[in-house]
């Protein structure tokens, strides 16, 4: 790593005893026999998952209060606000909190972003559509879309396909990124993050990011090794501008997500706008780094 600059990553899942007591039973079944890995069931601590940072040169997560399911139905959880945020304001310097959506929540949900965003400190929402099976262009989400705008800050929205298959709980994958084209069209003002790299639709998300001013790429969740070639050579090349950084930390770890990077020798100038520089601008945290 330039030791001039560390990278952020934009999605990072919370992982204290407290977090994890509030997930459901999927998670071990999920981590054991779908991500072929360990996951820390007893819980990773903020110190430890710092440290673990530390080891990957990064300097900064975007932690999820992730809604994964309207409340009621199996295999749902909505991690609350507050333990984010908690973790938020005892390292502030090292974390950052993004609210998560649930359309079903009406007006009650947008209030609760306007809520985290103003009075939290949370810096910008993000959305599991296949938990809902709703495509991310339907009504129910326009509420939140708007306000997001009216806030000044992104939304991330997973895209390609649903990783969770439960006996709890089977989603259909309903995150084409073509569907962002709607979104885009509809409110251009709106800044859209596809996650999880689109697969197996990595060119449509290209599409859609080369298309719209205001969508990006997000490389979470699939280990950079296993990257599509074209994602690399847009990442590398004319997408340089349009990608930013991230684990799904504990999906993927960070140093080996790092190493991973660093094995494709990108640009330096390329891989400093990748791992830093546009995340830092899409969500306008240039005054932190003053």
């Amino acid at each position: 790593m330039n030791a001039n600059y560390q990278a952020i990553d934009a999605v990072v899942n919370i992982w204290t005893e407290e977090a994890l007591r509030l997930r459901p039973g999927w998670t071990d079944s999920f981590f054991i026999e779908k991500m072929k890995g360990k996951h820390d069931s007893g819980g990773i601590a903020l110190e430890v998952m710092l440290k673990s940072m530390d080891e990957a040169d990064i300097e900064k997560g975007f932690l999820v209060a992730a809604k994964a399911g309207r409340v009621g139905l199996p295999g749902c959880y909505h991690m609350p606000l507050e333990i984010v945020a908690s973790a938020v304001e005892k390292y502030p310097q090292r974390f950052c909190g993004l609210c998560g959506i649930d359309p079903f929540m009406g007006m009650d949900g947008v209030r609760q972003l306007e809520d985290a965003v103003k009075n939290m400190g949370f810096i910008g929402a993000h959305l599991y559509p296949h938990w809902y099976d709703l495509e991310p262009h339907a009504a129910k989400y326009y509420p939140f879309y708007a306000k997001c705008i009216e806030l000044g800050v992104p939304i991330q929205i997973q895209v390609g396909q649903s990783l969770i298959y439960s006996t709890e709980h089977r989603t259909r994958s309903v995150g084409r990124p073509i569907y962002l084209d709607q979104i885009a069209c509809d409110l251009p003002e709106l800044k859209l993050i596809g996650t999880h790299v689109g697969i197996p639709w990595t060119g449509e998300m290209i599409a859609m990011a080369w298309k719209h001013e205001n969508v990006y790429l997000c490389t979470d969740a699939h280990s950079p090794k296993y990257w599509p070639q074209e994602l690399v050579q847009y990442i590398n090349s004319y997408g340089q501008d349009k990608t930013i950084f991230a684990t799904d930390f504990p999906v993927l770890r960070f140093k080996r997500s790092m190493d991973e990077i660093n094995a494709f020798n990108l640009k330096p100038k390329v891989r400093k706008k990748f791992l830093r520089d546009n995340v830092i601008q899409l969500y306008g945290l240039k005054d932190s780094y003053a």
